[in-house]
């Protein structure tokens, strides 16, 4: 039986409940707002645009708001409140399980919680069967502290280009 709640480093990650919403939707928006300024830089104008015709907020929003929705998702809570959360999918047919998403509130990053909720989540996934774990992340600096937690947590890049083009 995988524990409902574990303390790690001074925190505890548990499950998410539905009075979690607005605190996870507002440290997702704020811990992004530095990566979608970078996705911003290293995109085609048009195509950002044409990706977030209403500003990256808004689909962003809903995205996390699916996600708590849908997926399992696990808080990390200190002192008492959302300091990030991690989403997983689990591919069963496939034997993956897929890091969806995963934030840290500004406040509380460079203090290993990105890493804990990483962590968590690979175990979890072993736990449920899985056999390959899965996360994606952008190439552009933004992403970089995201790109160096995956790489400790032994992930290995899986080379992909992916182009657009504005139509």
């Amino acid at each position: 039986m995988w524990p409902s709640n574990a303390t790690v480093s001074g925190m505890t990650i548990r499950p998410y409940r539905s009075s979690d919403v607005e605190a996870v939707v507002s440290l997702a928006l704020r811990a992004w707002a530095p990566v979608f300024a970078s996705i911003e830089q290293a995109m085609d104008p048009e195509v950002y645009r044409a990706f977030y015709p209403n500003g990256w907020r808004d689909s962003q929003r809903a995205a996390v708001k699916a996600a708590l929705a849908e997926q399992r998702v696990w808080i990390a809570e200190r002192d008492g409140a959302a300091a990030g959360f991690v989403s997983i999918v689990l591919h069963r047919d496939d034997g993956i399980g897929e890091i969806h998403m995963v934030a840290v509130d500004p406040d509380h990053q460079e203090r290993g919680i990105g890493m804990a909720l990483t962590e968590y989540a690979i175990d979890w996934m072993r736990e449920a069967g899985m056999t390959v774990a899965m996360v994606e992340t952008g190439a552009d600096p933004g992403h970089s502290p995201a790109r160096r937690t995956y790489e400790r947590a032994g992930f290995g890049l899986w080379p992909v280009a992916r182009y657009f083009k504005k139509l």
